[in-house]
């Protein structure tokens, strides 16, 4: 006797919200496909795919969370896919939506924080969106600072109904040591101080030394729990608006440097929804400069990935947002970031007017001169490092392998994964200008670091390398390399 196929509930939490909206069938499917569009997928879906998810059929994917955003749109408030009933789908779309408000953005990252420190394994897996790279540029671009963001105390909790502490529980970053069951450690309503904001920004130096001495993936998790326990109550806590616009954005540097240990360890989806969320809670911070150095970062990664064009867009709106205003310093990085994309698509004239740029730029730096701290790991030495991915991208492996070398003379010993990448990228112009033992040397010793390191961008570097030594493979220096990298494992 074979099992029945189990019956499915008519799902009417969405029926309700398409006759709230005045919804038809084939017009809630026609604006899911628009949408789908948008974020550079093909979806077909018709009326009769909606009859089927109002009889109780969960559609897979990435759609739940399209539709809910089709509903966000119309209805003028936030739903989830959750709130439709479709809450048996992973929310993989969850996390590039550009929040119209503040307190929208909390609610965003927050459940992008949650999500992310759990067991969701799968969103360490959600692929990287290129079209999902156009609204949020857009949106910062043409936006302004939040009017307001302060938090007014919430009203204070009576005793019996404050959390207590179950026995049992434990704080995931502290072993053994008791505290609530619930998210926030803090009581609802905490104030927060300068003190709070001067221990988010020494946490982020923390897990920035920690990321490039070992890769994103040795503290990137410890990271992630430490923004749910420690920041998200923050945030829903009270302050004034100067306090509110420092907090946002501590809260968008930590995040930023969430999706950057996300990037190194190959998670490029996840990476991409912590930068547009950095994104908007730079907005809401007020900083322009801030929100130009995450749109750099979004133009990194898309480099990396190959996404030439994109990058030059995300570039050249970063260079626009952060005006003529922005220092010396800032404006090199902004020139630098644009000539890699330039030269990833093989462009030598836009991408040696870009470092022209960067150069000059760098060169106006005076002494003295205020620089953000999260622009003070732009130097002489991350310029060189530019120039010598650039060189290389162009194929001009002596310009290539002169920067490189300058690159490493100037970094400092502490910067391992940069000195890493850098050491590829000069072995790869040393094998280009046919100097195959210098180069094989050079690429060993990169591998035995990369193997040290929970970095997949620098393995990602070292089987760049090994692909372009294919042709040379029967040479000695190649068999000298591949018995060497043989006995690392």
């Amino acid at each position: 006797m074979t099992d029945r196929p189990a019956q499915r509930t008519p799902n009417r939490q969405l029926a309700t919200l398409i006759a709230e909206a005045g919804f038809s069938n084939a017009g809630l499917a026609r604006r899911v496909d628009q949408l789908g569009l948008e974020h550079g997928l093909d979806l077909r879906y018709d009326k009769t795919s909606v009859t089927r998810w109002l009889r109780g059929q969960q559609p897979r994917g990435t759609t739940p969370a399209l539709i809910a955003e089709v509903f966000t749109r119309r209805l003028g408030r936030r739903l989830t896919a959750q709130d439709l009933g479709l809450d048996a789908c992973a929310p993989v779309y969850a996390g590039l939506e550009f929040a119209a408000t503040s307190e929208e953005a909390v609610e965003i990252v927050a459940g992008l924080w949650r999500k992310d420190s759990g067991s969701h394994t799968e969103l360490r897996k959600i692929a990287f969106t290129p079209a999902g790279l156009v609204v949020p540029s857009r949106d910062w671009l043409i936006g302004k600072a939040d009017d307001r963001v302060a938090r007014e105390p919430a009203p204070r909790v009576p005793a019996q109904l404050r959390p207590t502490t179950a026995r049992g529980a434990t704080d995931p970053l502290l072993p053994g040591a008791a505290r609530p069951r619930v998210a926030a450690v803090r009581l609802p309503g905490h104030r927060v101080t300068g003190g709070d904001i001067a221990a988010l920004r020494s946490v982020g130096d923390l897990f920035r030394t920690l990321d490039d001495a070992y890769g994103g993936g040795h503290a990137r998790q410890a990271l992630v729990r430490y923004l749910e326990h420690e920041c998200e109550p923050m945030l829903r806590g009270s302050y004034d608006e100067h306090t509110g616009r420092r907090l946002f954005g501590a809260a968008a540097d930590l995040t930023r440097l969430a999706g950057w240990t996300s990037y190194d360890i190959g998670a490029h989806g996840l990476a991409q929804r912590y930068f547009v969320q950095a994104l908007r809670l730079s907005q809401a911070a007020g900083d322009r400069a801030y929100g130009s150095y995450v749109l750099v970062t979004m133009s990194r990664q898309a480099v990396h990935l190959g996404h030439g064009r994109e990058a030059v867009q995300l570039a050249r709106v970063a260079q626009q947002g952060a005006g003529s205003g922005a220092t010396a310093a800032v404006q090199a990085m902004l020139h630098a970031a644009e000539a890699r994309a330039h030269g990833v698509m093989g462009e030598v004239r836009a991408c040696t007017g870009a470092l022209v740029r960067a150069e000059r730029a760098m060169e106006a730096a005076r002494p003295g001169d205020e620089v953000p701290h999260w622009a003070r790991s732009f130097d002489e030495a991350q310029l060189a490092h530019e120039f010598a991915h650039c060189h290389r991208d162009l194929q001009q492996f002596r310009a290539a392998a002169q920067y490189a070398e300058r690159s490493l003379q100037l970094r400092a010993p502490g910067h391992a994964r940069s000195r890493l990448l850098c050491r590829v990228v000069l072995a790869t112009a040393r094998l280009g200008l046919g100097e195959l033992d210098a180069a094989c040397a050079l690429a060993a010793e990169a591998a035995a670091q990369a193997a040290e390191m929970r970095s997949v961008r620098a393995v990602e570097y070292v089987r760049d390398f090994e692909r372009r030594l294919e042709p040379y493979r029967d040479g000695a220096p190649a068999r000298g390399y591949r018995e060497r990298v043989a006995a690392l494992s």
